[in-house]
């Protein structure tokens, strides 16, 4: 993953979701929607990084709208991939 400003990755976690291309967009809305997601990362059946993310608290609506595009272009080129998801631990107060 690429290096942030913060540099702060501690009470992180990471999981990773094997998805076909046609179920891509749902999943990625789907993970975003859950609120705790902070960085997306797709990647092809090969390994190689197609797509990063960095979601940050408070994007919404249109915002989103170029995302889609980029995610649902991204679909229609794989058959197969994995989403990889760096999450927020809310379970540990610092």
């Amino acid at each position: 993953m690429t290096d942030r400003a913060d540099g702060d990755t501690a009470g992180d976690r990471f999981e990773e979701f094997q998805v076909e291309g046609e179920n891509l967009v749902g999943r990625v809305r789907e993970l975003i929607r859950e609120g705790n997601v902070r960085h997306v990362v797709i990647t092809g059946e090969d390994g190689a990084t197609i797509l990063e993310i960095p979601v940050t608290v408070g994007v919404i609506g249109a915002v989103l709208l170029p995302l889609w595009v980029a995610v649902g272009a991204v679909a229609a080129m794989v058959t197969n991939c994995t989403i990889k998801v760096e999450r927020r631990d809310e379970s540990e107060n610092d």
